[in-house]
């Protein structure tokens, strides 16, 4: 089966910088991560795939110039070797067999039987959003956000055994927490360790199972969470809270991530840790200079307006704009002003624009 670009898998040009390529990886692995509602795991693999190649410079050197083919991947392109007819000529040439790859093949052929380590079992990682207005993005506040997700059986703790009794040894897999299975392969049966389906990897199981969760260690309930949001948070930020996810029986809990949107502001608009916004000023105001009062997310300003003010002249409010995330300082205001031209004039107004126009001094503003 032909490959996808690991470009493309990601979704990120070919000049992408590793931060970026980052970025893309975390996005498009919650997304498709198997444990979530909806998720795909082929897809979660295939994004671990090419994020393994492209975060690792030589491997993506090589795929850059080869294709899958450099780095242990099937080609996209027409067959034959990259190294010429000859087989590998480039000294430094190698292949690297990643997960899912010939890698895993010849692990299970070359090492067969043997246990192979796993991680602590946790919960399901759950997602939520919560929207924002412009000022609370800007100041940041405490959010309580309800769930209704499995949370750990309070009769039996999560332990999954009925109070008064003990785990014993599972008589499935003798303690060792995985079963050996015969797997066909291209190069015969071999056998491969798994977790084990009774004790799903513990090596334990209950003497009895608890009445009230049965046997599962959690039930299901609506939670109400805390969440601190703080001060210069974007639209389209993620905060992640670790533990605060579903609880699984026997196991830890998984992670809450919470995606931040925030409402457009009638009036200010944001680029950073810069407020942007606009204000009017009449053409006589513009020319003599004046003072006028200006809305910020901290309250009303007054600001003067030197005269001979040209239409689309930007005024700084320094630390008036959003706080930064990693400093304890805040972005400008920035301020432009717009010269309203009249539409209506009297005779009399005509008039003297008139005559200001005939002096010596061409034009209004020179």
């Amino acid at each position: 089966m032909t490959k996808r670009d690991y470009y493309e898998v990601l979704g990120v040009g070919k000049s992408a910088s590793a931060d970026e390529l980052k970025k893309a990886f975390r996005k498009a692995a919650v997304q498709h991560h198997p444990d979530k509602e909806g998720g795909d795991e082929t897809k979660f693999k295939e994004i671990n795939e090419a994020y393994e190649v492209l975060k690792d410079q030589q491997k993506r050197q090589r795929y850059d110039q080869f294709g899958h083919a450099g780095v242990g991947g099937a080609s996209s392109g027409g067959g034959g070797s990259p190294f010429g007819n000859g087989g590998f000529t480039g000294q430094n040439a190698h292949f690297d067999f990643g997960d899912g790859g010939f890698g895993d093949i010849f692990s299970q052929f070359f090492g067969a039987g043997q246990q192979q380590s796993r991680g602590p079992r946790r919960g399901r990682d759950i997602e939520t959003q919560t929207t924002l207005t412009f000022e609370e993005a800007v100041f940041g506040k405490e959010e309580k956000i309800s769930l209704d997700m499995d949370d750990e059986c309070e009769h039996c703790k999560g332990t999954t055994v009925e109070p008064g009794h003990d785990m014993k040894t599972c008589p499935t897999c003798q303690g060792s927490g995985q079963q050996v299975k015969i797997v066909n392969t291209i190069f015969g049966q071999i056998q491969q360790a798994a977790v084990c389906d009774q004790c799903k990897g513990r090596g334990k199981v209950p003497e009895k199972v608890c009445s009230v969760c049965h046997g599962k260690g959690t039930q299901r309930r609506k939670q109400n969470v805390k969440v601190k949001i703080p001060a210069g948070i974007d639209d389209g930020a993620t905060i992640r809270l670790r533990d605060r996810g579903e609880a699984i029986g026997g196991g830890g809990r998984g992670d809450l991530y919470v995606h931040i949107r925030v409402k457009a502001h009638k009036k200010f608009t944001r680029e950073g840790d810069i407020i942007l916004s606009e204000e009017h000023v009449d053409m006589v105001g513009a020319a003599l200079g004046t003072e006028i009062d200006i809305e910020t997310v901290d309250g009303v300003a007054t600001m003067k307006v030197p005269a001979g003010t040209q239409s689309g002249t930007d005024f700084k409010l320094s630390n008036h704009g959003v706080p930064h995330l990693q400093r304890d300082s805040r972005g400008p205001h920035i301020v432009t002003i717009i010269v309203d031209t009249p539409t209506k004039l009297s005779k009399q107004q005509k008039d003297m624009l008139e005559k200001f126009g005939s002096t010596k001094k061409h034009g209004i503003f020179k």
